[in-house]
């Protein structure tokens, strides 16, 4: 029973960070409700922390396969691995049902989008639409969707961002929730500082690929884009590289997890002092 509770929380909890998420992007791109990228990012981050809050105390609100296998790869006595699949498969869910409802809400905004910047939807292009849901390099509001824009940055080169990001992202979740770190995990802060990591992140890499750093925030929405019309466009997506949004996460979640742990934890003594 324990662990459906926990399966649960991860559902409800991912549902939330990508509805806040994915619905931030729709606002901005579809409405023009958003003034600048940073607005934007600060709105994801206060949706991240109140998604954490709200689950935290059941499932740990890991809320992203990136950070459950990084727990599991290094703080497997509070999280055993073979919980992962239990995790990663409500965490999946969370976010389609996520993507589903900003369909529904969005719906007649996604519309008149495309009839007002003459997208075709799951055409070559309709990215610009997409975007909403699943992620794309270069980000297609900042930089745009031709082929010179595409041809600034590889799927390579895009993975490595996400690894990067996700792996500050995981490194300071580590940081902000070790026992030993008393003067803030004890406390009722961490999920804000969680949140604003993600807010800072977004500010600085969402123009090269929007700023994932989630596995389940991408795939998920990007699962209901692709039955939604948007088809090749959203997977496998332009240049293939839908793979981009989870190889990169999934790799830089434990390597930043590592660095703490192996970097920074040993300088912690028993109560947070060094």
């Amino acid at each position: 029973m324990k662990l459906l509770h926990q399966m649960i929380a991860e559902m409800v909890g991912t549902f939330l960070l990508v509805l806040f998420i994915i619905g931030a992007v729709a606002a901005a791109v579809l409405t023009d409700s958003q003034v600048g990228l940073w607005q934007v990012a600060a709105v994801i981050g206060f949706g991240v922390s109140l998604a954490i809050y709200a689950t935290a105390p059941v499932s740990g609100a890991h809320l992203n396969p990136a950070v459950s296998l990084a727990v599991a790869l290094f703080r497997g006595g509070d999280f055993p691995a073979r919980r992962i699949p239990a995790y990663w498969a409500s965490q999946l869910a969370g976010a389609v049902v996520a993507g589903l409802v900003l369909l529904a809400v969005f719906g007649p905004f996604l519309e008149r989008f495309e009839a007002e910047q003459g997208v075709d939807r799951g055409a070559e292009g309709s990215e610009r639409s997409g975007m909403v849901f699943g992620q794309y390099f270069p980000n297609p509001a900042s930089v745009g969707v031709d082929a010179e824009a595409r041809s600034l940055i590889s799927p390579a080169s895009a993975a490595a961002v996400e690894a990067l990001g996700t792996g500050i992202l995981v490194f300071m979740i580590f940081a902000l929730t070790d026992r030993r770190n008393g003067r803030i995990a004890r406390g009722s802060m961490w999920p804000f500082f969680v949140g604003f990591t993600v807010a800072v992140l977004i500010s600085l890499l969402a123009p090269l690929t929007q700023g994932g750093f989630n596995p389940a925030r991408d795939f998920g929405p990007r699962l209901v884009a692709y039955f939604a019309g948007w088809g090749g466009q959203a997977i496998p997506g332009p240049s293939a590289g839908f793979w981009v949004y989870i190889v990169g996460p999934l790799v830089g979640g434990p390597v930043g997890a590592a660095i703490y742990q192996w970097a920074i934890r040993p300088g912690l003594g028993k109560g947070g002092e060094a």
